[in-house]
């Protein structure tokens, strides 16, 4: 039997150029997994290809999945789109919102333990961890796993506790640690999980790692590797040498405010 709802909990899934990827994440969402969350908020953040017609069709089919199609006025980045639908989960009354990529790298299936034994509960934020022991990697270069595992270390020693991902795209919050928006002038791109776990030591947040499966086959990354590895670093040494660097504005191009529109048909 499906689990009676006593938490109000948002299942956020930002999608970004997935057309091919966000069937199978929508997929994922079965009846067990739908019997935690009251709504599910996907998020086109201005995909360039058929992502949108994608879900929109998948949502014709699947009429009683409680889901809701949100459309970027602008392109926020993946941060902005968070910053959204933390916005959204605040001011909607929810007590958690959980983060599940468009792109199918992730499972949510892998949180269905953690919520059955009510971890959540009692942590601030749960961080889904592709580097720790009970994880599983799958088509995940080792180049890239060991770079993942030094910038842990970075970060572990930066913020003295321990870190065993940066940001995967598995995550859930507690959204009474997101009321007072400290996350306002983090960066509107992917670094702004990173920050977030700097904000993480700032503000004392109580967070810990769970382990998931990570896959990677046909998806295609947005990220100049090069580029952001070099940003992570100094970023990281800014907040070593003065934590309050938290408080500086991070993005390029700051919004006011993060808008986007209910999509029913294209």
């Amino acid at each position: 039997m499906p689990r009676l709802k006593k938490d109000k909990m948002l299942l956020f899934i930002p999608a970004y150029n997935c057309e091919k990827q966000i069937t199978r994440v929508l997929d994922q969402l079965n009846e067990e997994v739908v019997s935690y969350f009251n709504e599910i908020l996907i998020v086109n953040n201005r995909s360039t290809d058929n992502t949108e017609a994608v879900v929109l069709e998948y949502l014709k089919e699947h009429k009683k999945l409680p889901a809701k199609l949100i459309r970027n006025d602008e392109n926020y980045g993946l941060g902005g789109s968070q910053k959204m639908a933390f916005h959204y989960a605040v001011e909607k009354g929810y007590d958690y919102v959980c983060m599940l990529h468009g792109d199918d790298q992730g499972n949510i299936h892998d949180f269905l333990p953690m919520l059955k034994k009510g971890i959540h509960k009692q942590h601030d934020c749960v961080l889904g961890a592709r580097f720790m022991l009970g994880s599983k990697l799958y088509g995940y270069s080792r180049f890239r796993t060991f770079g993942n595992i030094v910038y842990d270390f970075i970060f572990a020693f930066v913020t003295r506790r321990r870190i065993f991902d940066l940001g995967s795209g598995l995550n859930l919050y507690k959204t009474s640690m997101l009321k007072d928006y400290f996350f306002e002038k983090f960066p509107d791109n992917l670094m702004f999980n990173y920050v977030m776990i700097l904000a993480s030591h700032y503000y004392d947040h109580d967070i810990i790692f769970y382990p998931v499966s990570w896959r990677e086959d046909d998806q295609v990354s947005n990220v100049k590797m090069m580029n952001q590895a070099i940003n992570v670093l100094k970023m990281a040494f800014e907040y070593f040498i003065n934590n309050e660097a938290i408080h500086k504005e991070y993005r390029d191009n700051p919004h006011d405010e993060y808008t986007g529109k209910h999509i029913k048909e294209l």
